[in-house]
């Protein structure tokens, strides 16, 4: 913790000037008391529940459990509902409202009288969108974790959201299931709020973040509808309260450690692609301009997949956390952990995991027993990527991580879902998908799990090797090259492939090629033009501002010069 500073909120609610008194006058208004904020703390209880936010249901009430924690230490709690990014329902993507979430979240914080702030979050988007923004305010803040939904059950066998749902998609699209069996699953997989009990985007990020210390010990695998969830809220608030006074802005707490304990919980969980978006975007934020994909890469190399969940492996996160959660996973991990990184809370990472135990080997192994011998994430460059992309060897094909076949291209989804069952493709084609970029779609949406041709799917056929520059749902799995940068829709080079190219893959070498001759890419680059941009509204300002997957898919005026932006002036 830092030495005692001022309240901020102090410039709203002490100054003895004509504004001063209109900021207590309404604040009074309100019903509450002089002395329930005057000299309080203020803490902005950042609320990310709505309706149609399928998995934040219970926020509502985590709100009211962290109002308990902050006047139990003394402050004065405020909530603010913000942008809601329920993923699935929103259409096209979460991921186009991402950096709006930020964005929200920012000025949220700056311009009320805030001090200290509680994030609630955990659905995909909103954990890096609450955070990025938190840090760009430039506030102390505690993130509270929406925690995974409980353990999906279909007829005697372990299901989960997004995993389960792929395969027995495929499993009705074969005949192999029936219509009711399909219907049955509907309430199956999702049975009470909380995000994906599979190591998806949610969980992974909610996890990472832990391990960077921006959430309570243990608390990023609590279940949603565990009684230990409203307590675990109750005591951010407390210590939101303590941050007010004593904390750190989160540009001054997060430093390269933070980042390298990040990377390493994501190769150990066996995480979701979609964090090396997300980190990056969440360093850069707080001052790590020159972080990179290569940096995510180095700082988790030869870090073994731990965590026994699925996509890639046979556990729920309810049974992580049985198994010790968080500080159990990284206690293995220490000799390749900056232990003296310091959380919001004021303890070091060793601190928090120490005497931590794994109360289960099988769902979290140990070093000598990974659940893999492939990591959870490489990169890929080339002249098909200049820029780089991801794959997540974890969950592909060990047959397929070398491999080089003809290309079958489609144009966007609406081409793809035309053609894929009559095409004729084969197990050793190449599918490629553009136009699912940042600016194509736009927002990057989770396009990347291309479907297997139904043809190959009756032959037996459960993979083959597929690349864009979409990105893919942390719950699917499968052999696919993801977010190819520069995309499509800026002129990169997945533009200028044509069916029936040669595309050489080699994950071990990092190495996604376009096997065509330079002359030929020029002729039909000279050809290329760009597809039509949005002209109005936030799809307009996204895609004349919104970076490429390599750089976080932020937007170029937020990265600028002279961060963090000053409070607003009172007058």
């Amino acid at each position: 913790m830092s030495k005692q500073r001022p309240l901020r909120s102090a410039r709203w609610f002490e100054q003895d000037s004509i504004r001063g008194f209109a900021h207590r006058q309404r604040t009074l208004q309100m019903g509450y008391r002089r002395e329930d904020f005057m000299g309080r703390p203020v803490i902005g209880i950042i609320n990310t529940h709505s309706d149609l936010a399928t998995c934040h249901q219970h926020l509502r009430q985590r709100a009211e459990d962290a109002k308990r924690g902050v006047i139990r230490a003394g402050g004065f709690p405020v909530e603010l509902p913000t942008f809601s990014l329920g993923e699935v329902l929103v259409k096209p993507t979460t991921m186009l409202y991402r950096n709006l979430l930020a964005i929200e979240t920012e000025e949220l914080l700056r311009s009320h009288p805030i001090d200290a702030a509680v994030l609630l979050g955990g659905c995909d988007k909103t954990t890096p969108g609450l955070l990025m923004g938190a840090t760009s305010a430039d506030i102390p803040a505690v993130f509270v974790p929406a925690g995974p939904m409980i353990s999906g059950s279909f007829r005697g066998r372990p299901v989960g959201a997004g995993t389960h749902t792929k395969e027995y998609w495929d499993e009705r699209r074969q005949g192999r299931i029936t219509e009711n069996d399909w219907l049955d699953l509907e309430s199956a997989m999702t049975r009470s709020p909380g995000t994906c009990q599979t190591m998806g985007t949610a969980s992974t990020m909610t996890c990472i973040v832990e391990a960077m210390g921006l959430t309570l010990p243990g608390a990023a695998s609590i279940p949603a509808v565990d009684s230990a969830h409203p307590r675990m809220a109750a005591d951010a608030g407390e210590v939101a309260t303590r941050l007010a006074t004593h904390g750190l802005p989160l540009t001054q707490l997060l430093t390269q450690a933070h980042f390298d304990n990040a990377a390493v919980a994501l190769m150990a969980l066996g995480g979701s692609t979609n964090a090396a978006i997300h980190l990056i975007a969440m360093a850069r934020r707080a001052g790590l301009g020159d972080y990179k994909l290569d940096d995510l890469i180095a700082a988790g190399r030869d870090v073994a997949v731990l965590a026994d969940l699925f996509p890639h492996g046979s556990y729920m996160m309810q049974d992580f956390h049985d198994a010790g959660g968080m500080p159990a996973l990284l206690s293995r991990l220490q000799n390749r952990l900056n232990l003296d990184a310091v959380g919001v809370n004021g303890e070091s990472l060793g601190s928090a995991i120490d005497g931590a135990q794994v109360w289960n080997d099988t769902v979290i192994r140990k070093i000598d027993n990974p659940v893999t011998d492939r990591p959870a994430l490489a990169v890929v460059k080339g002249s098909l990527a200049p820029g780089g992309a991801v794959i997540k060897p974890s969950a592909a094909s060990q047959k397929l991580l070398k491999h080089q076949g003809r290309a079958i291209v489609f144009d966007g989804p609406a081409d793809m879902a035309a053609r894929i069952d009559k095409e004729e493709i084969n197990a050793d084609d190449i599918l490629v998908l553009r136009g699912g970029g940042p600016v194509g779609a736009p927002g990057m949406p989770e396009w990347g799990n291309l479907p297997i041709p139904k043809p190959l799917l009756e032959k037996g056929v459960k993979d083959i090797v597929r690349i864009s520059d979409a990105r893919m749902s942390g719950t699917h799995y499968g052999t696919c090259i993801l977010h190819v940068s520069p995309e499509s829709a800026v002129g990169g080079p997945l533009a200028l492939v044509q069916t029936g190219d040669q595309i050489a893959l080699d994950v071990s070498r990092g190495q996604l090629d376009l096997i065509v001759d330079e002359s030929e890419l020029d002729e039909r680059r000279s050809n290329w033009r760009p597809p039509d941009a949005p002209r109005r509204g936030w799809p307009a300002l996204y895609v004349a501002h919104v970076g490429q997957a390599e750089d976080g898919c932020d937007f170029d005026f937020l990265l600028a010069d002279g961060l963090p932006v000053k409070d607003p002036e009172i007058f």
